[in-house]
């Protein structure tokens, strides 16, 4: 009798268990559901291009010289060092809506002159809210602007780049410029993409299409392996570029970290861009080739070894370029962390 009550009890209790397992296994779902949900029920704003790129220069009034007296774009303002002692940040101006950043600092990883890249958008705290839902530590704005008057904000990308997004304001001094420094001399009217180096294709093309993005084309050096990836913005026409790698590269990364800007014309650019006193300094090359893209582009050189490149926005046949069906390189572990 005793033996029969035990064992009554025994069961009771395994039944008593399996019920607070299920409870439990029920309260997992619904949370993992309900944070799901809180994810989709976050509207991403309109992320419509790209703001800026900024690097770091090693001597500022010969990289502004490049900009200025070679490439023909002005400088639109500056923000002075924490001690007033100087210029921290020149920003040149690439037309109304895009600009360069120069800072006038040191990079704190070798070999890398790329600061961070930013992308334009219409509500920077619905982009707070958004990248909340998706799990990233983004605090409230609480109306802080930047020093240039504007809202924004950064986080990383998986290889531990800095992303920035910004709202512009009518009182911030890019808008206060608006119509102004826009002189015939600019050798190109917009910035068409920026590329840098990417370790893990996969976890990459993840971040971006999180944020909305779409491939439009990926190709490669040869035919057996990837080498970029081209993502356009959500709710714009400009682009960004992964560069795919096997090993860092030992010297600069310019080449890789580089920027494009679009012109209609390559050779009238590029014969422009001769007739100009900045030539003579110069000392490189200016070839025309047909990229891989069939695409005509010009690469030159800031005087930190960033890449600087001229590409037309059509195919030399009028027709899209087939994508590689290559595989991208194994993995890397991130480089600018």
């Amino acid at each position: 009798m005793v033996a029969s009550l035990e064992s009554g009890k025994a069961v009771a209790m395994a039944c008593s268990c399996t019920r607070i397992k299920f409870a439990f296994s029920l309260f997992v779902a619904a949370f993992a559901t309900a944070s799901l949900r809180a994810q989709d029920t976050v509207p991403r704003p309109k992320i419509t291009g790209i703001s800026h790129v900024a690097y770091f220069v090693s001597d500022l009034p010969k990289a502004i010289a490049f900009w200025h007296d070679f490439l023909g774009y002005e400088q639109s303002y500056t923000l002075p060092m924490p001690d007033n002692s100087g210029v921290r940040i020149s920003f040149i101006k690439i037309n109304d809506q895009q600009h360069i950043e120069l800072f006038n600092e040191k990079s704190t990883i070798p070999h890398n002159f790329m600061s961070h890249l930013c992308f334009s958008v219409n509500d920077i705290e619905q982009m707070r809210s958004f990248l909340r839902a998706k799990g990233y530590d983004v605090k409230p704005g609480n109306g802080a602007k930047t020093k240039a008057g504007d809202y924004a904000f950064e986080i990383k990308d998986p290889d531990g780049m800095l992303i920035e997004f910004v709202q512009s304001l009518p009182d911030g001094l890019e808008r206060k410029a608006a119509g102004k420094l826009l002189p015939d001399s600019r050798i190109s009217p917009r910035v068409y993409h920026v590329g840098y180096l990417v370790g893990d294709a996969q976890r990459t093309m993840d971040f971006y299409t999180m944020l909305g993005f779409t491939e439009t084309w990926r190709g490669g050096a040869n035919p057996k392996e990837l080498s970029w990836i081209n993502l356009k913005v959500p709710d714009g026409d400009d682009y960004i570029e992964l560069m795919l790698y096997h090993a860092l590269p030992e010297g600069p990364f310019g080449s890789s970290n580089h920027i494009s800007l679009m012109v209609p014309d390559i050779e009238k650019a590029v014969a422009d861009l001769k007739a100009r006193p900045y030539m003579a300094s110069y000392g490189k090359e200016l070839a025309i080739r047909t990229g891989v893209n069939q695409k005509h582009q010009m690469n030159m050189y800031d005087p930190d070894a960033t890449r600087v490149e001229l590409m037309e926005p059509f195919t030399i046949t009028g027709k899209p370029t087939a994508p590689s069906m290559a595989p991208p390189p194994a993995a890397n572990p991130p480089w600018a962390r």
